[in-house]
């Protein structure tokens, strides 16, 4: 099912937006509490999860004043500091209460920005529930698009990440059986025209120098592997319904075009502005009106030329890897996403060394068995099997 309006799209949203954002503590979280701070009259924030991070789940349960929490990690149970939410907050632990916020009848919006693979049964209990879905976990897409996208109705699950919310900006109003191809930007990360020999040697302090945005460690390591890129990839296939190789990767550098739509007569449109993660979770949540920025805005006067590059997929090979784990489809990206999250934390932790990442998820690639993507059990199966496989590997360079 498309995720797009069959006709001009039309303001249907509620006023107050009653939102759920899970994973608040994290980089997308903190920044959708901001933009709600900055829109109360538009948005109120009902319910809120977070991993382990009770101190700033309190925090934030306090100043939106929010009846619905859930702590993912149920050994936080005894957290002294849970005792300071607000009266008559619900509180719930585990991975299953954060899903049952996804399907509140209070809830209109829920923004999911879990980490990994995680968030899926979340966005498939919202999607369920016919919730709006502002979809911050592109690894969700990446291993259960299968299943999440018949769920998807037209204006329903609108994608945070910038890329996909630029090319969602850009296909409003037009049809997407007119698409030629979609140009996915990328920053090309710290290690832009670098060797392979010199990407032995680098560190995770070295690849955690994001030139351009501010995330999360994981997603981080992504980008600099570019990984994330070749997850995002995945993710427009899912998304607008088109084939892997019509998904072209471009390199630029300053991360103001932050993606462009070719369409059949060779026009091209592309969004631009600044790098600003809280304006596509803006949009996430304002769709199809559009609110005050929640950035300074570009003086496009003052800007220096953009420029553009082709994404080096011999040196970056994690990219050259989700291309071909995303044509082969299947329980195939279950298992890619799975090893690369393992040999990231790895990576973080000073266990193995950066191209090992790519290794690793080569590996595992190798070993599993394809077959048709059919329910959420078997995905966390296959996720599992992908986990134990790759910290094998690991295991195995260490001796």
């Amino acid at each position: 099912m498309s995720i797009f309006e069959d006709t001009a799209p039309k303001s249907s949203r509620p006023r107050p937006l009653r939102v759920a954002v899970l994973g608040c503590s994290g980089s997308i979280g903190t920044q959708t509490l901001d933009v709600c701070r900055q829109h109360a009259d538009k948005v109120q924030v009902v319910a809120l999860s977070a991993n382990t991070s009770t101190d700033k789940l309190v925090a934030a349960a306090r100043e939106f004043g929010v009846g619905h929490v859930a702590v993912a990690d149920d050994s936080r149970v005894h957290d002294p500091i849970l005792d300071e939410l607000p009266h008559g907050c619900q509180t719930a632990f585990g991975p299953d209460a954060v899903v049952e916020l996804a399907q509140l009848p209070e809830v209109d919006c829920v923004v999911c920005a879990v980490v990994g693979a995680a968030g899926i049964s979340a966005g498939y209990a919202a999607l369920k529930a016919q919730k709006v879905l502002a979809y911050a976990n592109k690894e969700s897409i990446v291993v259960g698009g299968d299943l999440l996208m018949p769920l998807a109705r037209p204006g329903r699950l609108i994608p945070v990440d910038s890329e996909h919310s630029a090319i969602f900006q850009c296909l409003v109003g037009e049809r997407t059986s007119d698409i030629h191809c979609l140009w996915l930007t990328c920053s090309g990360g710290p290690f832009y025209g670098r060797t392979r020999e010199e990407l032995a040697h680098v560190t995770a302090a070295d690849a955690l120098a994001h030139p351009t945005w501010s995330m999360g460690s994981k997603i981080t390591i992504d980008s600099a592997t570019l990984m994330n890129k070749g997850l995002e990839v995945i993710e427009a296939h899912h998304l607008f319904e088109v084939p892997i190789d019509s998904v072209r990767v471009l390199v630029q550098r300053q991360s103001r075009i932050h993606s462009m739509v070719e369409f059949a007569d060779g026009v091209v449109k592309a969004q631009l502005g600044p790098s600003d993660m809280r304006i596509p979770i803006q949009y996430a949540l304002s769709y199809p009106e559009r609110w005050d920025t929640p950035s300074p805005r570009v003086d496009w006067c003052q800007e220096a030329p953009v420029t553009f590059g082709e994404a080096d997929q011999q040196t970056f090979g994690c990219l050259a890897l989700a291309r071909e784990a995303g044509r082969t489809g299947g329980t195939l990206p279950c298992a890619m996403n799975a090893a690369n999250e393992v040999a990231n934390a790895a990576f973080r932790a000073g266990e193995c060394g950066f191209l090992d990442i790519e290794h690793v998820v080569r590996e595992v690639m190798d070993h599993t068995k394809v077959e048709p993507v059919q329910s959420l059990r078997q995905l966390a199966d296959v996720d599992a099997q992908a986990r134990s496989q790759a910290r094998s590997v690991l295991s195995g360079m260490s001796r």
